[in-house]
């Protein structure tokens, strides 16, 4: 046992330290602190003999990606179904939680309660074999422990525990003997309740909810009634439930009787490291690796930006100001030779000020996301608060959106603002709502309840156009009645003419080859993420996710700043939107692993799983294509301020 806690612990201190590497700085700045948990819920004590509450969640499968709610099937009611209340993130996530008919009573065991009795029709019958061929799970909430099955695996040798969310409503299999394949039915449930108990009060605090599902054909002598006793699962006789020899078929016409035990087990584990269980799933040497080939990156891109910066770039900076004469000047080519045109409004400029605008707000929404999440405010036992927490932040920084896009669009000497805080308010919303509403449809069509209420709806609508799209007018305002950047160089009329570029500053073949570096630093975390997502697990190292976050900014603006470097170089000036797209165009490639992950990694079937899938890793790579972009266009409008700045221009 002693051996068990100490490699427990080692663990845990593993995986918290990514997290605590990035705090550590923020500790740094304190000077009294106390700590402290933040898990979304205060500990509630129970008394021996309490009533403990269990409520069901949604059926979930990763075959469909489609949410149901627990009494779709026609489990075993209580009298009365009531609704708990549900935050924004919980509905979007199609979470719907509900009172169910367990009675638990605080470490009390019960044995071979029956739950109750249903007679399934052809059309109830068809419903459970759809949930098992699509392999659902059952998903209940005690204490606000979501349910987990323990299973056993040998993991470099040794025993070890991992555990899955939820129970499969029933399996298929084959009698001994027969090819003909069967639906069962996983009608009895060994719960298992972890308690840690106040020596002092002798109160105790839930800290594990796990189940062991078995399918079983009861049997009972004589008719049916409240009080029948079961001859499969009798206390009194001390027949229990162990395995599931004889299982509960799923036809029409069959009788299937619901049972379940309850054991009250004490446990070293604190409340406040109870869901250490639910988070030490991910193995953190991967981490650490995706860590260390970012870092690697990073290391290549800084040395060519040093390169750049100290000494060819220097060394260009000295020989202008030291040309003495015109002819000498004429002479001369290179990235000064453009300063005539470097700052020369682009193409489609209004589209570039709101694409950047939109930048921000998304840079802003990620940044404070993660800070919270890393001081334990957005931990999965807070249920929806991640997504909730993003869309409030996103319809915040609205702000600094308007701010954002009217400041640039007044350094293209704009003069009609309210035009580009129009667009800014409007365009990436809108284009993200109209996916959204299609997805929203399929799923609606498919009676799920990941189909987003009315109610719902229209609290996404109002926090869009009654609150974001004020303060991107607000921002918009504000920067546009600040003084304009004043230009390093003096823009001439006539535009010059671009020469012929060799092969390899070819706009597009830069811009791919710039994506796939920013591409590169994150996709292993990539991995992790899509993970927890589509296969119904925890993500909570955001430490290390911030880690891969801090990289990918690095990343993005050292790429876009060398390729901007070379692209003045050869006398090509039009690096506005370019810059843009070179480390936005990292986008692409996560698309593309988004379809490389679904083909090898999935096992979605069905047509409508797999838009939905597409259609939200298309939302994903959008908003990485608009956040991605405008760290590489704000490096690359620093760098090419500062080095036009540096040098002599008569």
């Amino acid at each position: 046992m002693a051996t068990m806690e100490f490699r427990c612990s080692s663990r845990r201190i593993q995986q918290s330290f990514g997290s605590a590497i990035v705090t550590i700085l923020l500790l740094l700045f304190i000077h009294g602190a106390h700590s402290f948990y933040l898990p979304g819920v205060a500990p509630q004590d129970f008394e021996k003999g309490d009533e403990l509450k269990v409520k069901v969640n949604k059926l979930t499968s990763i075959k469909t990606q489609l949410p149901y709610s627990y009494y779709s099937l026609p489990f075993c009611r209580p009298k009365k179904i009531v609704d708990s209340t549900e935050n924004l993130g919980e509905v979007l996530r199609g979470d719907r939680i509900e009172n169910a008919p367990y009675s638990f009573k605080m470490r009390e065991a019960q044995m071979c309660n029956i739950l109750g009795r249903v007679i399934l029709d052809a059309k109830s019958a068809k419903a459970f074999k759809e949930k098992i061929d699509d392999e659902y799970r059952v998903n209940m909430i005690l204490d606000n422990l979501p349910l987990v099955v323990p299973i056993d695996r040998l993991d470099q040798g040794a025993p070890s525990i991992v555990y899955q969310l939820g129970y499969h409503v029933g399996l298929k299999g084959q009698y001994e003997g027969s090819k003909e394949q069967k639906y069962f039915m996983h009608n009895h449930l060994a719960f298992t309740v972890r308690y840690h108990r106040d020596m002092q009060t002798d109160a105790a605090r839930i800290v594990g909810f796990e189940v062991k599902p078995y399918s079983v054909k009861h049997e009972y002598e004589g008719q049916w009634s409240e009080k029948t006793r079961l001859t499969t699962c009798d206390p009194h006789t001390k027949r229990l439930v162990v395995s599931s020899a004889t299982p509960q078929e799923v036809e029409n016409k069959k009788e299937i009787i619901f049972t379940y035990d309850v054991d009250f087990q004490e446990s070293e584990v604190k409340w406040a490291s109870r869901w250490d269980a639910y988070l030490l799933m991910s193995d953190n040497q991967i981490h650490w690796f995706s860590i260390v080939n970012s870092l690697m990156i990073v290391l290549f891109l800084s040395g060519m930006v040093a390169m750049i910066m100290l000494r060819t770039l220097y060394r260009d900076i000295s020989r202008y100001n030291e040309l003495e004469t015109q002819e000498e000047a004429q002479e001369e080519t290179g990235w000064k030779l453009v300063h005539g045109d470097v700052f020369r409004p682009p193409a489609n400029s209004d589209l570039l000020c709101v694409y950047v605008g939109t930048g921000v707000q998304c840079l802003g929404m990620v940044l404070v996301t993660m800070i919270f999440a890393m001081l334990g405010f957005l931990s999965p036992s807070n249920r929806g608060g991640l997504m909730t927490a993003m869309l409030l932040l996103w319809v915040f920084m609205g702000l600094f959106a308007g701010y954002a896009s009217s400041r640039l669009y007044k350094l293209f000497k704009g003069t009609e603002w309210k035009r580009i805080a129009f667009r800014t308010a409007f365009l990436f919303p809108a284009v993200v709502s109209a996916i959204f509403f299609v997805l929203n449809a399929l799923i609606w069509g498919q009676k799920s309840s990941g189909a987003v209420p009315f109610g719902t709806m229209f609290a996404l609508i109002f926090l869009w156009f009654g609150i974001s799209v004020p303060l991107v007018f607000v921002g918009a305002y504000i920067g546009f009645k600040k003084p304009p950047l004043d230009d390093p160089v003096k823009t001439n009329k006539i535009p010059r003419q671009i020469p012929e570029q060799a092969w390899y500053m070819n706009p597009v073949f830069s811009i791919l080859i710039g994506g796939i570096l920013p591409f590169g630093a994150v996709f292993i975390e990539l991995f992790f993420i899509l993970t927890s997502i589509w296969l119904n697990q925890f993500y909570y190292i955001f430490g290390f996710l911030f880690l891969v976050f801090v990289i990918l900014m690095v990343t993005c603006a050292e790429i876009t700043i060398v390729l901007c470097y070379f692209q003045l170089c050869s006398e090509d000036y039009l690096w506005w939107w370019r810059s843009y797209l070179t480390s936005g165009s990292s986008a692409l490639y996560l698309f593309l692993y988004a379809a490389f992950y679904f083909f090898t990694k999935l096992q979605i079937t069905k047509l409508v799983s797999a838009m939905l899938y597409f259609g939200y890793m298309l939302i994903a790579s959008y908003a990485f294509f608009v956040l991605t972009g405008t760290i590489g266009f704000y490096a690359c409008l620093w760098f090419t301020r500062l080095i036009y700045s540096s040098v002599k221009i008569d």
